[in-house]
């Protein structure tokens, strides 16, 4: 694999790199947030039915 190793390329991104706002900070946590509850709470239903079609419960 051809890794660039050239300095400048990785401080022209870290300079273009910027700390996200609050409010931005808090849209993707929300957006994380109800994706973690989605697929747990897709999970557990996937869970108990499994559970009551094997008769586990």
């Amino acid at each position: 694999m051809n890794v660039p190793y050239d300095l400048t390329s990785y401080v022209r991104v870290l300079k273009m790199a910027t700390t996200p706002s609050r409010e931005e900070f808090f849209q993707v946590s929300k957006i994380a947030g109800a994706g973690i509850f989605l697929i747990g709470f897709l999970g557990f239903i996937i869970g108990v039915t499994m559970g009551l079609l094997t008769g586990g419960l």
